[in-house]
């Protein structure tokens, strides 16, 4: 049995109820949105900021909840098995919202495309889509995708991903390091490798090309606007017209894309939102030993 296959079926079989652990913070009452889109939660990997996660999604509610792709690694998993209880606890707690009424939808990425052969499919209500077609609240039509499509080194070279993908890993795992001395230190969280690749000029150029080209198939699709990940660069701004929203990720800027009730969108960087014990909480992950 496969590992992508034996992982889809363990998401599956959590869908039995389980209790409410009653640990969220009731001081803290739940920030309320129409929609939510998260997006490289990246779970599986030592970089996945896993508390930070929980604490988003205890503390905000919402109608619909999207997963822009890259929620589960496979590409990690495949290398080295890592799935701590936090990682654990985030599914239960997406499998809940999904029973109480959130409809959930997940979009699966190129880290997680194990799961699109599972499309048109649902997990414990959660529903698997290629790619979907969202109308706000003020009749703005935006199309939702991961995004890797439009990545050329995906495309055309996809061992060079798997390249980049390690040293990305040794990146995160400095800055998992940096960051609980800043947090010793009473400093906010920072992203060593978001500050790198603004400051590389190609990666900057990179970005670049990424939003151009997600734009303009946007237009051919005939919508206003597009909400994607995959890049770990969170933007929303208007493209020749086309309003180009990336809701960032879970292992660098702690960002969502929301939609308000009356169809205002905006970033929520969830790190202002955390009490500064919770941003201090993230330990640095153990590595577990890899499994045949």
């Amino acid at each position: 049995m496969q590992r992508d296959d034996a992982f889809i079926r363990a998401w599956r079989d959590t869908t039995a109820l389980s209790p409410d652990t009653g640990d969220d913070d009731t001081t803290r009452p739940p920030l309320r949105y129409r929609t939510l889109w998260i997006s490289d939660l990246h779970l599986g990997t030592p970089g996945c900021q896993a508390h930070a996660l929980l604490d988003f999604l205890k503390h905000t509610e919402c109608e619909t909840l999207y997963l822009v792709g890259d929620i589960i690694d496979g590409w990690q998993l495949r290398r080295q098995w890592y799935w701590p209880q936090a990682h654990n606890d985030v599914i239960q707690k997406l499998l809940r919202k999904a029973r109480k009424g959130t409809r959930v939808i997940f979009v699966p990425g190129n880290h997680d495309e194990f799961a699109r052969k599972y499309v048109n499919h649902d997990f414990g209500g959660i529903e698997v889509v290629e790619d979907w077609v969202h109308e706000t609240a003020d009749g703005r039509k935006l199309w939702v995708m991961h995004g890797d499509l439009f990545d050329g080194v995906i495309q055309c070279a996809k061992w060079l991903a798997h390249v980049g993908d390690s040293l990305y890993e040794f990146t995160l795992r400095l800055n998992r390091h940096l960051n609980s001395l800043r947090a010793r230190m009473g400093l906010p969280y920072w992203s060593l490798s978001q500050y790198l690749k603004l400051k590389v000029k190609r990666a900057v150029s990179y970005v670049g090309d990424f939003e151009n080209a997600v734009a303009r198939e946007a237009r051919k699709r005939g919508v206003q606007g597009v909400v994607c990940g995959h890049i770990h660069h969170a933007e929303m701004r208007d493209i020749d017209g086309i309003l180009y929203c990336n809701d960032g990720d879970w292992v660098e800027s702690l960002t969502a894309l929301a939609e308000h009730t009356d169809g205002t969108l905006e970033i929520v960087h969830w790190a202002q939102h955390m009490p500064v014990a919770a941003r201090a909480r993230r330990p640095a992950a153990k590595r577990q030993p890899a499994t045949a």
